[in-house]
């Protein structure tokens, strides 16, 4: 007799060998973004000395996600999302093998590199609401939580691991890295061809201006699914106080470029711990309490950093910042695909990157700027304070999504 969905371990979810492929996939994906970012960064540099170069590159890379959105999110829904997962791989692995090659023989000009951005932050904007997209529709629904907090772990190993193999091999020559991510990039596209989904109800139906906007209207005519990705949009907008670590480690705690990088380290290894648990042991009720709990000791991690004059308590700090980071990045994801119909997950997947994106993005922008206003210390409490805030008026405002009981499927949701 075949187990059912609440007797498998958490374990258990890699005998789904489309799950596992997906999941070795996206480490191999994520993994050599990471590597391409730093490679990337310390590259332009030594070209330009210039960082407002540095800076472009996060407006070159996030141009084509905010003009694609809705493109995107449609794609996804009319056509194989393992495709397009596969296609926009060998996209990127072919984009930076063409930087390895150009790197090698010095014909790389910093022109081409924004090119080169360009072409793999188009392709990531198709790649990852097809991805997010995909997850449900690879195990049952009562194990989607434990699928999005094992595909988070592997997020959060990529995330430690990349930076940190991408700036050793760059010793050995820029073309290093960009071979190995252009390698790395192919394995994942023959691991995403090979996935197999339980379930798929694509969406055929004629391309018009209302489809092209659904995934706009279905976020806004939900306010469960509203609330938890407004909330992250802001809160992350607010305490950005990661966007700061440079000047925190020089000014603050007056340590190094190895303390900058054990700082930029705890983030991510809390996350990837929490993750892991969360895998293990899935949030099976109280999930919408939990999340704001979670957003709440963000803040107040934020604010106990600004604090902090200690290089390890301040990792100490960030690291559990990163751990109430994820506890909420699992609940809304899990929230997010859960609540939406399989033909609809594409577009409203679209949407939520773009937030995510733009969080990301103007939240560094932020961060900079009211740290040139009030100081460093004082804009980071205000970040801290402000998402907690932000968590209390949201529990207000969306009070279903406060009472959020189960993530282990759609019935468990109370609206």
């Amino acid at each position: 007799m075949a187990e059912s969905p609440r007797q498998l371990g958490p374990r258990s979810i890699f005998k789904e060998k489309s799950y596992a492929r997906f999941w070795f996939a996206r480490i191999c994906s994520t993994l050599s973004f990471q590597m391409v970012a730093v490679a990337v960064g310390w590259q332009l540099y030594a070209l330009t000395h210039s960082t407002f170069a540095l800076g472009m590159v996060g407006l070159v890379q996030f141009t084509p996600m905010l003009l694609l959105t809705l493109v995107v999110g449609h794609v996804a829904d009319r056509f194989d999302r393992k495709t397009i997962v596969s296609i926009c791989q060998v996209i990127e692995g072919t984009t930076v093998a063409t930087l390895a090659v150009t790197s090698y023989f010095g014909w790389l000009h910093p022109v081409g590199i924004y090119c080169a951005v360009a072409a793999i932050g188009a392709s990531r904007a198709f790649e990852s609401p097809s991805t997010q997209a995909m997850v449900p529709g690879l195990v049952d629904e009562s194990m989607v939580p434990t699928a999005i907090a094992w595909s988070a772990s592997a997020n959060q190993t990529a995330s430690i691991v990349g930076p940190a193999l991408g700036g050793l091999l760059y010793a050995l020559g820029a073309h290093v890295p960009y071979a190995l991510c252009a390698c790395l990039f192919g394995t994942a596209s023959v691991l995403s061809s090979t996935i197999r989904t339980k379930r798929r109800a694509s969406g055929k139906g004629p391309v018009t201006a209302n489809s092209l906007f659904s995934g706009i209207h279905y976020i806004r005519a939900r306010k469960n699914i509203l609330g938890a990705i407004s909330l992250d949009l802001f809160v992350v907008l607010l305490g950005g106080a990661t966007a700061l670590l440079p000047a925190y480690a020089r000014d603050i705690l007056h340590t190094g470029p190895w303390g900058l990088g054990l700082l930029r380290l705890s983030p991510a290894l809390g996350a990837l711990t929490t993750s892991v648990i969360l895998a293990h042991h899935p949030i099976r009720r109280q999930a919408g309490k939990r999340m704001f709990a979670a957003v709440i000791v963000f803040g107040l991690a934020t604010i106990s950093f600004a604090l902090s004059r200690s290089v390890w308590l301040s990792m100490g700090i960030l690291a559990v910042l990163g751990a109430a980071d994820v506890v909420s990045v699992v609940v809304r994801s899990s929230l997010v695909q859960l609540e939406t119909p399989d033909e609809m997950r594409g577009r409203v997947s679209a949407v939520n990157s773009l937030f995510i994106g733009t969080s990301n993005q103007l939240g560094e922008f932020e961060s900079g700027v009211t740290a040139s206003w009030f100081g460093i210390v004082p804009a980071t409490i205000v970040g801290g304070v402000g998402s907690i805030v932000i968590a209390l008026i949201w529990m207000g405002v969306f009070p279903g999504l406060r009472k959020l009981e189960s993530l282990s499927g759609a019935p468990g949701v109370k609206k």
